[in-house]
């Protein structure tokens, strides 16, 4: 009886193993044939693989058509600018010239002048301007404007470039489309685009300095786009391109630009003079004396420490701080408004000021002794002697 039990387990283990060599040998014919299947229709010439056609893309949308067209027209008044500075070794004192930094700049007039931002060029040994047809020139520096971040190079060469249009800020608008061209990252010659997304921003520089009026935008500026142009949609120049505000040091959607009117304004006295020379009150004020009094006296305005001798405010009539009889502190004008808008700092009252020109006229809004008066002052160039 065993020994039938035995035989039985014994064939139903044979069936087994040849319905497993039988699938495995299924498995692998079928294996063979998925392989072999793309050799044979080769062969055979059977599925032969080929590109697919194009489909037609048609015109262009007109936006797309008007971006490329203000690109191609600006692209060759943009330039690339690169800088270098010196560096001693300490064993050897022999001087070494090292990379510093890159930029962007623009092309203002045919007689090599170029735009940039002070802070790309400050500090350096060398600049030197690469064309955008790749040909690399010595620039010098003309005159420079920290205050404005702004700075003029010349490089010693006829361009046959013609300049950017150059456009107006005082009627832009947010939401208008804007295009920024530079050199972020190094990489020369980029565009990106995106609105105005607001105006008369200020921004603190790191030396504690305030840049008024720029135009904040949502294109797209990385380092390096620093000192490249701002157009408009008419491909005319709007702004500078001066900075970012980003945690990471990389674009966030909140760009910053010199507005073009600032630009025309300051620049030909660069190009003339070597330097900014601000229209001026004749009046001394204190951002930190300020700050105090508008806490202590809960001031609103700029207080008017001292009126120089000669200047227009004198002729104005406006006042100074002085110390009364018993020694008492008599604050002197506050100044509130400059033809009707508002100034509530120092940086906020030259910034108002520097709308404006030496020799012209401007209506200060003042309080005195509680009561508000009008008084009309003639600015002068600041530094300019007593008349």
């Amino acid at each position: 009886m065993a020994d039938k039990t035995e035989k039985a387990q014994g064939g139903g283990l044979r069936r087994r193993l040849k319905v497993l060599a039988l699938v495995l040998a299924v498995l692998a014919l079928a294996l063979a044939g998925w392989q072999a299947k793309p050799h044979v229709e080769r062969l055979l010439g059977l599925g032969a693989a080929a590109p697919r056609p194009v489909t037609p893309r048609g015109e262009l949308a007109s936006d797309e058509q008007s971006t490329i067209d203000l690109f191609e027209r600006s692209k060759d008044a943009v330039v690339f600018i690169t800088t270098t500075q010196r560096v001693m070794e300490f064993w050897s004192r022999d001087i070494f010239t090292i990379p510093r930094g890159a930029g962007s700049g623009f092309l203002w007039d045919d007689k090599g002048h170029v735009i940039t931002n002070f802070h790309v060029i400050a500090g350096a040994a060398e600049a030197r301007v690469r064309l955008s047809d790749g040909k690399e020139h010595t620039a010098a520096l003309v005159g420079a404007s920290p205050l404005h971040d702004l700075a003029v190079l010349r490089i010693d060469t006829a361009v046959a470039r013609t300049p950017l249009p150059v456009g107006t800020s005082a009627d832009l608008k947010v939401g208008q489309k804007v295009y920024a061209i530079g050199n972020p990252f190094g990489l020369d010659w980029t565009l990106t685009t995106g609105i105005v997304s607001a105006l008369d921003r200020s921004l603190k520089g790191e030396d504690g300095s305030v840049i008024e009026h720029l135009i904040q935008t949502d294109a797209a500026i990385n380092p390096g786009n620093s000192g490249g142009p701002l157009i408009d949609s008419a491909g005319r120049l709007i702004g500078v391109n001066t900075a970012i505000y980003s945690p990471s040091g990389a674009s966030a959607g909140v760009g910053f630009a010199v507005p073009v009117d600032t630009v025309n304004r300051v620049v030909p006295q660069l190009i003339a003079k070597g330097r900014y020379s601000r229209p001026a009150l004749g009046v001394e004020v204190d951002q930190r004396v300020n700050e105090h009094a508008a806490e202590q006296l809960g001031l609103k305005g700029v207080l008017v420490l001292r009126v120089r001798a000669g200047s227009g405010a004198q002729a104005a009539g406006l006042q100074g701080a002085r110390l009364a009889p018993d020694g008492s502190f008599v604050p002197g004008d506050v100044i509130t408004r400059v033809e009707g808008k508002a100034v509530d700092s120092v940086p906020g009252l030259l910034s108002r000021l520097d709308d404006f020109r030496p020799g012209d006229k401007v209506v200060l809004t003042i309080l005195r002794a509680g009561q508000e008066e009008e008084h009309t002052v003639m600015l002068q160039a600041e530094g300019a002697p007593a008349q």
